[in-house]
């Protein structure tokens, strides 16, 4: 037997170990098409998502019109009526966590598509998932008012304890929200002025425009008035205010005749009570009084001058009501 050349013998292991040559998909083209890929899918979900999530506000908005427009608007029944009431305004709540439900899959579904795509592009993402839980942490400790600002914002939007427009107490103020932010809420108040509360200071609310409240007026009368005429009279003033266009849209019911509130030496003082619609508290209470005004002078019925002690400065000069007295002098 004839030995073969060594060449052959040197050869033949190096044609062996040779790797099959790649394809064009291992390539920078497959790797730019799988990038492109990534994002085109992240844009379908984003889109598949965001008309399901719009289409699941649709309808729960339509499902609130049809249970407002199936009730009646009757004054007496308070139950339903606050129903109705609230009912119209699940719109905006609607809206309110739609948008937020949309803006929180966005960011999921485009964060993790940006981080597939690094993969891709052969950038290691490990470092980068450390960096960013030691800077999240970094930030939830530095952070923890601004955090809280956010969780309290959207508690706030998703259980609906105020909207755009409501008149609202939230503690430091009290006022009309003009804004409402995962933040802030911005709130102008009587005078004009314009409060920027953290969502994270509000503790409590008080929404005067959620259903309905209620408008008192409390009047002293002389101690000898017949409280039966001051019945029928608060009768002929709720004919007439629900008789009248403007006022009947304000109020819900007739106003009523509650009682007497408290009694004195020179007068009793009497209620009366009118429920209002949302935001009509104010407005409704003045003029319940003025034509209560109106229809005491109307029938006689006297509201007494008050004894009250005058104050007087150590100049002599009388203090106006309601001041404080002058400081005792050294």
């Amino acid at each position: 037997m004839i030995a073969p050349p060594s060449s052959l013998v040197l050869l033949a292991p190096l044609a062996e170990e040779e790797t099959p040559p790649t394809g064009w998909w291992d390539g920078a083209w497959g790797v730019a098409l799988t990038v492109v890929l990534i994002m085109v899918v992240a844009a379908v979900a984003h889109s598949i998502t965001a008309a399901v999530i719009n289409r699941a506000v649709k309808r729960w908005i339509t499902s609130g019109r049809s249970r407002a427009d199936s009730m009646v608007d009757n004054p007496e029944e308070t139950v339903e009526l606050q129903a109705m009431i609230m009912s119209q305004r699940r719109e905006q709540r609607a809206r309110a966590v739609g948008q937020l439900a949309r803006n929180t899959i966005a960011l999921m579904i485009w964060g993790t598509a940006i981080l597939l795509a690094l993969t891709e592009l052969g950038i290691n993402i490990t470092p980068l998932l450390a960096s960013a839980g030691v800077l999240g942490v970094a930030l939830g400790f530095g952070a923890q008012t601004l955090v809280k600002d956010y969780l309290s914002g959207f508690f706030l939007i998703v259980e609906d304890q105020y909207g755009v427009g409501d008149l609202v107490d939230l503690g430091p103020v009290i006022g009309t929200v003009e804004e409402v932010t995962l933040r802030v809420t911005r709130v102008r108040d009587m005078t004009g002025v314009v409060w920027y509360v953290r969502n994270g200071e509000i503790l409590r609310v008080a929404n005067q425009s959620q259903g309905w409240t209620m408008a008192s007026a409390v009047i002293p009368v002389a101690y000898d008035a017949n409280l039966e005429q001051l019945r029928q009279i608060i009768t002929e003033v709720g004919t007439e205010m629900a008789s009248d266009p403007e006022t009947s849209q304000m109020m819900l019911g007739r106003p009523t005749f509650a009682g007497v509130d408290a009694v004195s030496g020179e007068a009793i003082y009497v209620r009366f009570l009118a429920k209002a619609r949302a935001s009509q508290q104010v407005p409704l209470t003045r003029e319940l009084r003025e034509r209560l005004k109106v229809a005491f002078d109307r029938h006689g019925i006297v509201v007494p001058i008050l004894a009250r002690p005058v104050q007087y400065n150590p100049d002599g000069t009388p203090l106006p009501p309601g001041s404080p007295p002058p400081a005792a002098p050294r």
